[in-house]
């Protein structure tokens, strides 16, 4: 069951990153990031209180405030360093936010045995390759390389909180609710900040309506996978659920091949097949 939450987490994650890309086409990514988390927290305000999940309320949900703080801020980084580019060395560097939740249950006294420690050797570089990483001709700005790791820091630390939140389907209804908030409130000043400096909020034409169902899905999308990634957790070691949670890249590039028939690269190919062997190893240890 850890490998079926965490393969969900990396389906669902993917798919939020393929809709989020995509709308970063038409609007600004700080419009996207604040729009969509603010569907979400909407969306989880109604199920807390059908679910009567205020009486969940406790110290764990510190753990879900500090996830709120550092998931805006890894995104921010994230897409700045993508500006920066190129993207084929920023989005790999990504994929090491899961040394963060691997290194924490490693030193919690979690012990992979021999054939999961070789799947999630092999998930993580092929995650790593699935990426494409340019390996010759790429210039790179020593702060898009910076950027990158922060982000990457950044989203191994909500992987942790977040599987810390809660203990209760209702105490995890809770805890999403609060990340979101803090999220939407932490990149609500971001976005004011950036429209202070001149930066526009929104498009020209204004803003896109035909766009909503769109961000519904990233928002609510991001929501779900941060649940099934918590349950994932939960179920069994941490080193395999964020192992496993982090393929998500794969899916982002085979989304971007169906529906925007984006080629991949043999390299990418290969890197998509080591995380599937990967993946194999560590559901079947």
């Amino acid at each position: 069951m850890t490998a079926f939450f965490a393969l969900a987490t990396s389906l669902l994650w993917g798919l939020a990153d393929f809709g989020g890309g995509v709308l970063t086409r038409r609007l600004p990514a700080l419009t996207v990031v604040v729009v969509s988390q603010g569907i979400a927290a909407a969306a989880l305000g109604a199920v807390v209180v059908a679910t009567g999940g205020w009486s969940e309320a406790g110290p764990r949900l510190w753990f879900a405030f500090a996830a709120g703080l550092a998931g805006p801020v890894a995104l921010i980084c994230f897409y700045e360093a993508l500006a920066l580019g190129p993207m084929g060395v920023v989005s790999p560097l990504g994929t090491l936010s899961v040394a963060v939740p691997v290194g924490v249950g490693l030193c919690l006294g979690e012990r992979p045995g021999p054939v999961q420690a070789a799947g999630i050797a092999v998930a993580v570089t092929g995650v790593v390759l699935a990426g494409g990483p340019q390996l010759r001709g790429a210039l790179v700005q020593r702060r898009a390389i910076v950027l990158s790791l922060i982000a990457a820091l950044g989203f191994g630390t909500v992987f942790v909180l977040i599987a810390e939140a809660s203990t209760t389907v209702t105490g995890l209804f809770l805890a999403l609710f609060v990340q979101r908030v803090v999220n939407v409130a932490v990149g609500g000043a971001a976005l004011y900040v950036s429209v202070g400096r001149g930066a526009p909020a929104l498009p020209g034409s204004g803003f896109p309506w035909r766009s909503l169902p769109a961000l519904a899905f990233v928002g609510l999308a991001d929501v779900a996978a941060n649940g099934t990634y918590s349950v994932a957790a939960r179920l069994g070691p941490v080193t395999v659920a964020a192992v496993l949670a982090s393929l998500y890249p794969v899916v982002t590039a085979l989304a971007a091949r169906g529906f925007l028939s984006e080629r991949l690269r043999a390299l990418q190919a290969a890197g998509a097949g080591l995380a599937l062997l990967g993946t194999l190893l560590l559901a079947t240890g």
